[in-house]
């Protein structure tokens, strides 16, 4: 088979451009955030939606099941108590459905039982209630990495500490 070299006009065709790696946004999550009282989904909706994620709601466990049946969802963040059926519950349904959903905790009542519960269903983290918004953003980045890949803004974690500067001998 011969190549043809025409449209080159006896030069070489330019060199393929490498292909950087995919960079991960945080406007490509979706993060379904689930508690029956809407004062406290709300702010955590605003505070996510703030930093550029989209943000599904749900008032219940129930309707957070649906929605995971109907939508690409990247991770969850569930009240542990809410009528009917607790986030723990919930997530035992969604993993059905989602086996590799990341997932979060928020509980008023983080309790040694609640927490080894939260660990045996393989959530990524519990946080207490009021949630620090230092600790959400945290968490979700450590899942949405560890199940997605590096987000921007990390840095990789070092093997070594580092090295503490050196002083002048006296």
């Amino acid at each position: 088979m011969v190549q043809d070299t025409s449209s080159f006009a006896g030069h070489s065709p330019p060199p393929l451009a490498p292909v950087a790696a995919p960079v991960v946004e945080p406007a490509r999550f979706r993060i379904l955030v689930t508690d029956d009282d809407k004062g406290s989904r709300e702010a955590i909706a605003q505070l996510l939606a703030a930093r550029g994620f989209e943000i599904v709601q749900a008032n219940s466990g129930e309707q957070a099941i649906d929605i995971v049946r109907v939508k690409v969802i990247h991770l969850v963040v569930f009240d542990m108590h809410m009528p009917r059926m607790t986030g723990l519950e919930a997530l035992e349904q969604i993993r059905l459905i989602n086996s590799i959903l990341p997932a979060l905790l928020m509980t008023a009542d983080a309790t040694r039982s609640v927490i080894q519960q939260a660990l045996q269903a393989q959530v990524y983290s519990v946080l207490p209630k009021p949630v620090n918004t230092t600790l959400l953003f945290h968490a979700m980045t450590r899942a949405l990495s560890q199940v997605y890949g590096k987000m921007p803004g990390q840095h990789p974690q070092t093997q070594q500490p580092p090295v503490p500067p050196a002083t002048a001998p006296e």
